[in-house]
């Protein structure tokens, strides 16, 4: 195995269990919607996860490590990722926030401020910021 095999794989590992977190906040209220299906197969695009990982991991999602990304940036990026599934069915549940802050906290957002981190992420989500000022915005928080 070369060295862009493994970097590869790890590469591909990361990317599934980053997908299969979100899978874990989409099914945290026992149901999988239309609007979520549809950020899923969008995000699994973008992940470049195949068909086949697609499906184990919607069977398996609990079974993922959250594995935080080691740039803040990154961490930014998928906590985006995250606060928009949140809302991807219009509905904020207790459930869904609770989660949400968990597996923030996984990401190594601190756990003292985590409820102002989430909550400031699912502000920016509902007024349907993009991605470079969702970062920035949530980067100003800590300054």
């Amino acid at each position: 195995m070369s060295i862009s095999d493994l970097f590869d794989s790890g590469f591909q590992k990361r990317n599934q269990d980053h997908f299969a977190a979100i899978v874990r906040v989409a099914m945290s209220d026992g149901v999988i919607t239309d609007e979520e299906k549809a950020f899923l197969d969008r995000l699994a695009r973008r992940l470049n996860i195949t068909e086949e990982h697609y499906k184990e991991i919607l069977k398996t999602y609990d079974s993922h490590p959250i594995n935080p990304p080691t740039s803040y940036e990154k961490r930014l990026d998928r906590l985006y990722d995250l606060a928009r599934m949140v809302y991807a069915d219009n509905i904020k549940g207790d459930e869904q926030v609770i989660l949400l802050e968990k597996l923030s906290i996984g990401l190594g957002f601190k756990s003292e401020n985590v409820k102002y981190v989430v909550d400031k992420a699912l502000s920016l989500v509902d007024e349907e910021v993009d991605g470079d000022t969702f970062a920035e915005e949530i980067k100003n928080m800590n300054r």
